[in-house]
């Protein structure tokens, strides 16, 4: 208790600040790595800590001997086993983006939205088949890894190409990230939801299992209809009308509007086919 009464008001700010920057790292850090599979590494660590701790309070010889052993060698095995995420990291701290936001800003969205509205509808009016899914708050690092890694800037062009029949990249789903092309042919979990209509093939059913298990956003082109649908929070939207799609996608991609929100008014307007 004396040693709060002795702080001066310099030295509680400097603690202050000092705990918030903590924070905040910790944060992003967090942030990072949400999402991806090392989310389940680092629950794996936190079972070997518990088991840790409870070998040191019991005082048990034997396992806590087995725990010092396996941290001699885990902080070499954290290095190898989180290098993507570490490498991740880093990139972001070089480019600036650690400390920013991350959001593109009005004039990058609209332009990638431009982009994407042109190459839906020319696969639409071919009736060709795609997937987009564009990553939001929750990262998709896990599923872009089981596709072929990209990174590239996008364009209709690129877009439509992808997708094309017989092609290496056509199959699976396209994951952007940003302003970018993050992976192409990359595979989705399925949604399980019995209520799902059963006109819906696997990629309708790839579009929405995603929403579920993350906060992204996807558009699904029909090749049986060509129907342009979108996928959000578990619900889609089939054969949604052009200006729609754009309003919503502007909105859910703007770094101005809240991830969180629904726009459940969206889900209400006319000439839209829901399906939850």
């Amino acid at each position: 208790m004396s040693y709060f009464m002795d702080l001066t008001w310099k030295e509680s700010f400097k603690d202050i600040i000092d705990v918030l920057i903590v924070s905040y790292i910790i944060y992003k850090v967090l942030n990072m790595v949400r999402g991806t599979r090392a989310v389940q590494l680092l629950k794996g660590i936190l079972v070997l800590v518990l088991i840790w701790a409870f070998a040191t309070i019991l005082d048990l010889y034997t396992l806590k001997w087995l725990m010092n052993q396996i941290y001699t060698f885990g902080v070499f095995a954290i290095f190898i086993i989180f290098q993507p995420e570490l490498r991740r990291g880093l990139e972001q701290l070089g480019r600036g983006k650690f400390f920013g936001r991350g959001a593109e800003n009005d004039e990058e969205v609209g332009k990638l939205v431009g982009e994407v509205i042109k190459a839906v509808n020319y696969l639409s009016h071919r009736k060709i088949g795609a997937l987009i899914v564009f990553e939001r708050a929750t990262g998709l690092n896990e599923y872009t890894e089981s596709g072929i890694a990209m990174r590239s800037a996008v364009s209709s062009e690129l877009l439509i190409n992808i997708f094309i029949p017989n092609t290496p990249l056509h199959d699976g789903a396209l994951i952007m990230q940003g302003n970018q092309i993050a992976a192409a042919a990359c595979y989705l979990p399925l949604s399980e939801n019995p209520f799902i209509s059963k006109e819906l093939g696997t990629r309708h059913r790839a579009a929405i299992g995603i929403s579920e298990v993350a906060d992204s956003v996807s558009v699904v082109v029909s090749e049986e209809t060509g129907q342009i649908s979108l996928a959000i929070n578990g619900q889609i939207v089939r054969d949604i009308k052009e200006e729609s799609l754009i309003s919503k996608l502007y909105q859910e991609l703007s770094a101005s509007s809240p991830l969180k929100e629904k726009g459940s008014a969206f889900w209400k307007r006319k000439g839209d086919k829901r399906d939850e």
